[in-house]
């Protein structure tokens, strides 16, 4: 039997992959179509522009490394928060360390789970 919440792990850990390598194509597979990110900024940005934004160059990741990933299920949806340590430069500023919480929805579309959301913080 599949670990969903393994499953969800993994989808955390292959979208800080795909955040530092650029990877559009697969961060669009991991978001469902209506997904949204609220910034610790207040700013809420839908998928194509925030991933506009990460090929741009308003947002720049170098490296991740997860000290928690937590996950709740209900049904066909869930919550995760990810907590990770990240190398990162975004809207002009310096390459810095940040501690950044990821508070994310999902749900379950043909089998598969898909980000619906994400609001970032930092821990």
């Amino acid at each position: 039997m599949v670990d969903e919440k393994e499953t969800i792990r993994e989808m955390y850990r292959k979208y800080w992959k795909c955040m530092i390598t650029k990877d559009t194509d697969g961060l669009r597979d991991l978001m469902a179509d209506d997904y949204y990110l609220l910034h610790m900024t207040g700013v809420k940005q839908s998928a194509e522009v925030f991933l506009k934004g990460l090929l741009d160059g308003t947002f720049n990741y170098y490296s991740a490394d997860h000290d928690s990933i937590e996950v709740s299920l209900n049904g066909d949806q869930a919550t995760m928060t990810g907590r990770s340590r990240v190398m990162a430069a975004v809207y002009g500023g310096r390459k810095s360390g940040w501690r950044l919480q990821g508070d994310f929805t999902l749900r379950k579309e043909n089998g598969n789970w898909k980000f619906t959301s994400s609001n970032a913080s930092i821990y």
